[in-house]
């Protein structure tokens, strides 16, 4: 009964380490911290390994933490459950939204494809491009005014929303 309620974690799990939970506990009531000669004689009289009552001591010197909040405490406090929170989305919205940019990249990799080449480039090159190029380079590239880019631009702007809508 006392070894399986003295932690909620089981604290002694081999025949070794039960001798030593209830021999120890008397031994460091006498001794205190053990020094290595103690924890040699320790060793010694019960049987076991040094290294086994330097594990049950520390075992038993520490404490188990809790994660909740006392129940009387109505300040915020800085207990291990509150850095454990997290407020982004779960699995289940994380995969909708991957979903969602997915259908939308499709949609619009459609829409440009219905585009002539000309009104292709001048989308790709000025709103879907890592480097945005501007008006007057792609008026070089096509060899046309600044100013009739920027129609076909909008204008392929129009058919692509067009496009999207239906």
């Amino acid at each position: 009964f006392i070894l399986r309620n003295w932690r909620i974690a089981k604290i002694a799990t081999t025949k070794a380490q039960r001798k030593l939970f209830f021999n120890l506990r008397s031994s460091k009531k006498r001794l205190g911290w053990l020094n290595q000669k103690e924890i040699n004689e320790v060793a010694e009289d019960l049987g076991v390994k040094p290294s086994d009552v330097i594990e049950m001591e520390k075992r038993m010197s520490n404490y188990d933490a809790t994660l909740e909040p006392r129940l009387d405490d109505d300040e915020p406090c800085n207990m291990p459950i509150n850095y454990l929170e997290n407020n982004e989305a779960g699995p289940e919205e994380l995969l909708e939204n991957e979903q969602n940019i997915s259908n939308q990249q499709e949609t619009l990799k459609n829409a440009v494809s219905l585009l002539d080449d000309r009104s292709r480039n001048i989308i790709s090159n000025r709103w879907l491009a890592e480097k945005k190029v501007t008006l007057h380079e792609l008026a070089a590239i096509h060899n046309i005014s600044a100013e009739r880019v920027r129609q076909i631009e909008n204008t392929a702007i129009k058919k692509l929303k067009e496009s999207i809508k239906n």
